[in-house]
């Protein structure tokens, strides 16, 4: 635990009380419904909340229901209606174990295995289309769900599916059915050094890692009768946004890159100014108890700087205006230093979770992602600009506020001068 997040928990139990997870969040439950999470489950387990400690046990309460409910719809032969309860367990059984951050723990440990139990089920269910995936690298193990198109499908596109840093694979089990293999697409959702049952493994995050262990899951999707191993792009938010920047500067086989929330500016923001269970749990992922060793080591050299010029395939970058992770001013800096074929959006008002707008971002994230890897917006020198109201106006050419009266805090304002003299 940092030493902000032992002084502060009181604001955090204070805030969960008053407010519930919005008051954590904006709007946040708009993305956790993409993430495979029913409204009404959200709302039962909030209403048992009213301090940080108290959320293992009333997502593992609601999660142990549904399960039960499943099993039930399950002996009765009602197959599709167990599968969606075993993904909304699974996802509320993976919510529980997060906030355990010993890998050791067999409360942990055990979750795991009833999210583990729910996803089996879904997978015979759904008639295989949905399949575990544990793959060596480094002396350890990393573990995905490739996720299939119903029939027979050979020589298909693909997407990895990158989670934020507070996310497991199962996550994408919902968006993975709804916005990729309903369209044809093979999809990976993964779960990289630090998260899930890679940590849980002994595997934690470094400096570098991470984008190694997407090249490894391209590894792994290259060699699929069903995908193509020249059309393989990503989908990534929060930290993957920045793991997947990572990848795609590194590795030329990932052919387009869709990154949300991504955290492409300084880490101050991210680990001093923001809640401190941020860096409490990606102190736990990169298996940390010092703080001022992560300080030391992590924090000034995990920014992506100038490595975004290197990326060459065609990247979507979208941003809430008012990101707690990332400032806005930064993600447009860092914006402007990538070269390759590139289009930003953002968004009027939203917070970190884009829950105003989650449900329009999976689907359009998926949706370019398809046409990016058809060979689209390919073309040398594309920047395509939006900023998208709140009122359902978007102004084209632009990603800037429009309450910024055409000028741009100093900082940005200068890297602008630069690319203009590089001409």
């Amino acid at each position: 635990m940092t030493i902000r997040s032992t002084g502060q928990s009181w604001a955090l139990d204070t805030a969960l009380a008053q407010g519930g997870f919005d008051a954590l969040h904006p709007e946040a439950v708009g993305t956790m419904e993409q993430l495979g999470h029913d409204h009404t489950d959200f709302a039962k387990v909030f209403a048992l909340v009213r301090s940080g400690a108290m959320l293992p046990k009333a997502w593992a309460t609601v999660a142990g229901q549904a399960e039960e409910r499943a099993a039930h719809h399950e002996r009765g032969g009602f197959t599709q209606t167990a599968a969606d309860l075993y993904l909304r367990a699974a996802v509320m059984w993976g919510r529980a174990q997060y906030s355990i951050f010993d890998a050791a723990d067999r409360r942990k440990t055990a979750m795991r295995e009833r999210a583990n139990h729910c996803v089996e089920r879904l997978g015979a269910l759904r008639e295989g289309r949905v399949r575990r995936v544990e793959l060596d690298f480094e002396g350890s193990r990393i573990h995905a769900l490739l996720h299939l198109p119903a029939g027979p499908v050979e020589n298909a596109p693909a997407v990895i599916l990158g989670p934020g840093m507070d996310m497991i694979k199962e996550d994408y089990i919902w968006a993975a059915e709804r916005y990729y293999t309903s369209r044809g697409m093979v999809a990976l959702s993964i779960e990289g050094p630090g998260q899930g049952e890679s940590r849980a493994g002994g595997l934690t995050v470094d400096l570098g890692n991470y984008e190694r262990a997407i090249g490894r899951y391209l590894d792994h999707l290259a060699a699929l009768p069903e995908v193509d191993a020249d059309r393989i792009g990503m989908f990534g938010i929060s930290m993957s946004g920045y793991w997947g920047s990572r990848a795609a500067a590194t590795d030329r086989r990932l052919a387009a890159l869709a990154a949300f929330e991504a955290v492409t500016g300084d880490f101050a923001t991210i680990f001093e100014r923001a809640q401190p269970t941020f860096k409490n749990n990606y102190m736990y992922m990169a298996g940390y108890t010092d703080e001022a060793a992560f300080d030391r080591d992590l924090a000034q050299r995990m920014p992506l700087g100038d490595l975004v010029a290197d990326i060459t395939c065609p990247v979507l970058y979208g941003i809430g205006e008012f990101d707690e992770l990332t400032d806005l001013g930064q993600a447009l800096e860092s914006f402007e230093r990538v070269r390759a074929p590139k289009e930003l959006r953002v968004y009027e008002d939203e917070f970190h979770p884009l829950g105003g707008v989650a449900a329009e971002v999976f689907r359009f994230g998926a949706e370019w992602l398809q046409r990016a890897l058809a060979g689209e917006f390919a073309e040398p020198g594309r920047d395509v600009r939006h900023y998208v109201h709140r009122d359902g106006r978007t102004t084209d050419g632009s990603a800037d506020p429009t309450w910024w009266l055409g000028t741009a805090p100093t900082a940005l304002t200068g890297v602008r001068h630069a690319r203009a003299r590089r001409g």
